[in-house]
């Protein structure tokens, strides 16, 4: 028997929230066949047509219409979200749905919807980067974590933004039918392996912000291109021509991290690389991101992804040499 997703949209959704997990279950069906999925809009009002932010329309049923088991409700986000969130119709609607749901999730900011309708009370979740920190003095009930890229906490499931919702779709789908089936439904969508849900929603680097000051801009373009130098802070401060009191100092205001944890970043995002793009050892791969040994490279994976390298480079290589 198809398991019934439900995916709730309403006028201005971010149409990636729905379309991505809608390919992801799919292609899980061209698969599976009747043992896949089956997709339905749902959207509050009469239904019919609902026009996502960048203008393009799908058709939706009516929410308060749906009857019958749900496998799969699942809150699309959107710029939309604040003006919808007073919107009773939308979150009684999501309140009746979840209780007939055997799992609730919701991709983006479609969270705040989630916990509007008391969904995510005393549950971890997450959101996008740049609303978390407003998701979280909103909804005080509600432990948001803004680093994964998706939590599962009991039947309720959130991710992060936009096209993180392809890989909380790719979980569930290796949830229901195993990792197998997953990966080749991401092969056939040309997306990465399924991504563990403690996996960051950013590449390390990203994590700083890029510095006013031309010379501190390039010498973090060569942290990033020289991961076995010498980058303890004396040498970056001769580098830079500053004391390795000042260079510290304004490093740190600059791009919102030490040095010393800038490097560890992009000394960790290059370790992330090698094991994704070669099979060269583990030893091989830690002296080669300058992170020196295979101990320092499981704490690193450890302490960044929640995965050891050996279980990331099974998930995510894609050999080139």
């Amino acid at each position: 028997m198809q398991r019934r997703i439900l995916i709730v949209v309403f006028p201005g959704f971010q149409l990636l929230d729905m379309a991505g997990p809608a390919d992801v279950f799919g292609t899980a069906s061209l698969l599976l066949g009747e043992a896949g999925y089956r997709v339905e809009l749902v959207a509050p009002g009469e239904g019919g047509a609902v026009t996502a932010a960048n203008g393009v329309t799908v058709t939706a049923a009516p929410l308060g219409e749906v009857t019958g088991a749900i496998d799969t409700l699942l809150v699309a986000g959107g710029l939309a979200v604040p003006g919808h969130l007073g919107d009773r119709e939308l979150i009684d609607g999501i309140v009746r749905l979840a209780a007939s749901a055997r799992r609730v999730a919701s991709v983006c900011n479609g969270a705040f919807l989630l916990a509007e309708a008391g969904l995510l009370e005393r549950r971890r979740a997450t959101t996008h980067w740049l609303v978390a920190g407003e998701l979280k003095s909103r909804y005080a009930g509600v432990e948001v974590d803004a680093d994964p890229l998706y939590i599962e906490d009991g039947h309720v499931w959130t991710s992060a933004g936009v096209l993180s919702g392809v890989d909380l779709a790719l979980a569930l789908v290796a949830r229901d039918h195993g990792h197998g089936v997953a990966g080749s439904v991401a092969r056939g969508l040309v997306v990465y392996l399924h991504r563990p849900g403690g996996q960051s929603q950013f590449s390390m680097p990203m994590r700083a912000m890029t510095p006013r000051r031309e010379p501190l801009r390039e010498l973090q373009a060569y942290i990033d291109a020289n991961p076995g130098a010498d980058l303890s802070v004396p040498a970056l401060a001769a580098r830079a021509g500053m004391s390795e009191r000042h260079f510290s100092r304004v490093f740190t205001e600059q791009t919102g991290l030490s040095p010393g944890r800038y490097v560890e970043l992009s000394r960790a995002d290059t370790a992330r690389r090698l094991l994704e793009v070669t099979s060269l050892p583990l030893d091989a791969v830690a002296r080669e991101s300058g992170l020196g040994t295979p101990e320092t490279l499981y704490r690193v994976f450890r302490r960044h992804w929640r995965v050891s390298p050996g279980d990331h480079r099974r998930r995510f290589q894609t050999k080139e040499r």
